[in-house]
């Protein structure tokens, strides 16, 4: 088994790297023993929570190995570890070789049970952070495990000749674990060896096997097209046409995008926010919703399967099961980043074929592409025991504001800043703060920040200090702030991860942690850096107005 994944794979949800070593002065020296075993228990636990995963100590970030010190005895960490945690965590412990340096990997699968650290926190791994989260959230929680089991039962009457390898090798590829078929469903928690025999779980058969449908009639996807904007049936049925879509779950999802696209029509010209052809329904938002309902769906219920329901005016994404605790509508409808797997196996595999990405994060972006073209938000609803989305191909603009608005296209404004400017053209071109705040939900230091860029821009000016009146100049000069020279020797580093840590600014400037802080600081107060998340897990992302990354 080679180990080139350990260092070559991007952290995220699955994986997280330790170092043991602190390197901050001229030389490194050993990290206390105590901070390490609480940084190790502390992603064990978010992950734990979470869709299970992986924790390397003794490699950097950036995939550096500098190992694990020799004063460190494994079996001691181990012990102060579980004594970190509440209830006992079921974990695996190996220790390897990477470039001659000794470095362990702490493994955990989801657990049944909601674990929390000994100083009350209970943590959720979401993407690359272990998030806090409230503690009315636990009992939802340690009731929606009940219902995660589908997955992995074990099927007597399958073998390895059900599944199909080639697609099982494409997973080790992926995943950089250069295995064999069996060692690496294993790896993956999909089958175990059992005296000797080795069982696979539906998981397993849903995802590789050459004929799924044997063991799950239902866990294919239906598209129907319909006539017009209502479902008729009987003499007046107006189904245009049916497709059933099966194969394993890791082709199935890219079956159902080339199925469904072709038959996505184009807005017409100049009915689109900054384009003048779009289809009607941007790739990322029916994508996204299209894959969650194959791994988030409920599995038990083999009589109901995915249904993709296209009318002339809107799509519908219908999904078997309820939401998984703690997910809400009123969260999703909130965009808040809230993410739990009732199929974690599933969606763990499904991210290592990139077609999910950081969990949690999918929603808000639904929202986000939906309105920068101009279109109404997804909405959400429950009905029949399932789950359904619907995407509008209907503008929230008129045209008449739509056409307007073409010409701040290649402004690179935030979403909220668009809205404010649609806001300004429906009501003679002025607008408060007030006004602002209202119509996003922003604060005033939001406010004022945004509303500050766009005059920057040449976008905006203030008409009357005392009422703090602002207009829209019709056509926008070109000129643009010139970017910070720190924010510049940051760029490379956003444009390829997205966000920055305290220890990215370190390194790319050359300056002490403290200084780093600074600059992190001032680079948000001017508006061009915002931050995410407290403490240790902080980060910062560009301002969508300033930089996109790639």
């Amino acid at each position: 088994m080679t180990l080139d994944y350990l260092t070559t794979q991007p952290e995220g949800q699955f994986l997280e790297r330790k170092s043991c070593y602190d390197r901050r002065g001229k030389f490194p020296h050993p990290r206390p023993v105590k901070d390490v075993v609480r940084d190790v228990a502390e992603t064990l636990v978010a992950m734990a929570n979470a869709d299970g995963g992986t924790i390397v100590l003794g490699v950097e970030d950036d995939g550096t190995v500098f190992g694990v010190p020799d004063k460190y005895c494994p079996d001691a960490i181990r012990r102060q570890i579980q004594d970190l945690v509440r209830p006992w965590l079921n974990f695996r412990f190996s220790e390897v070789v990477l470039e001659e340096r000794r470095v362990w990997v702490f493994e955990t699968d989801w657990s049944a049970e909601v674990h929390q650290l000994t100083d009350g926190r209970y943590l959720l791994r979401v993407g690359s952070q272990n998030l806090p989260f409230p503690a009315g959230d636990i009992e939802a929680m340690k009731r929606s495990r009940l219902q995660r089991s589908t997955e992995m039962q074990f099927l007597p009457d399958v073998t390895l000749a059900d599944l199909d390898t080639d697609l099982v090798q494409e997973l080790a590829h992926k995943s950089g674990m250069h295995l064999s078929a069996e060692e690496l469903l294993v790896q993956y928690r999909l089958a175990e060896n059992i005296n000797g025999q080795l069982r696979f779980t539906l998981a397993a058969v849903l995802l590789f096997a050459k004929d799924p449908t044997r063991w799950h009639p239902r866990c294919g996807i239906e598209f129907i097209l319909w006539e017009g904007t209502e479902r008729r049936t009987g003499a007046e049925l107006n189904i245009v046409k049916r497709i059933r879509i099966e194969a394993p779950l890791v082709r199935l999802v890219e079956e159902a995008y080339h199925t469904i696209r072709s038959y996505i029509p184009e807005r017409q010209k100049l009915l689109d926010l900054f384009f003048e052809e779009r289809l009607a329904y941007p790739d990322f938002a029916w994508q996204e919703a299209v894959v969650n309902a194959v791994a988030h769906r409920d599995y038990r219920f083999q009589g109901l399967g995915i249904e993709v329901h296209l009318f002339d005016d809107r799509m519908e994404v219908w999904s078997p099961g309820e939401l998984v605790e703690p997910v809400t509508l009123e969260k999703l409808r909130n965009r808040e980043r809230v993410h739990a797997s009732r199929n974690p196996r599933i969606v763990r595999v499904l991210t290592a074929f990139g077609y999910m990405r950081e969990l949690g994060e999918g929603i808000p972006r639904m929202f986000e592409v939906m309105e920068r073209e101009g279109l109404r938000p997804p909405e959400f609803r429950l009905e029949g025991g399932r789950f359904v989305v619907t995407l509008w191909s209907t503008p929230v603009y008129r045209p008449e504001t739509m056409r307007w608005l073409r010409r701040f296209e290649r402004q690179g404004l935030a979403r909220n800043q668009v809205r404010l400017l649609a806001y300004a053209y429906e009501h003679g071109g002025r607008f408060t703060s007030r006004a602002y705040q209202k119509l996003v939900g922003v604060d005033l230091y939001t406010a004022s920040r945004d509303i500050k860029d766009l005059m920057r821009r040449g976008i905006v000016r203030l008409t009357k200090p005392k009422g703090r009146v602002y207009e829209v100049i019709a056509e926008p000069e070109k000129a643009v702030a010139e970017i910070p020279p720190e924010l510049a020797k940051l760029r490379p580093v956003l444009e390829q991860k997205g966000f920055v840590k305290n220890s990215d600014i370190q390194k790319a400037l050359g300056v002490s942690p403290v200084r780093a802080r600074l600059i992190a600081r001032r680079l948000v107060l001017k508006g061009w850096l915002e931050p995410i998340g407290e403490k240790r897990g902080r980060r910062y992302v560009p301002s969508a107005h300033i930089i996109k990354p790639s």
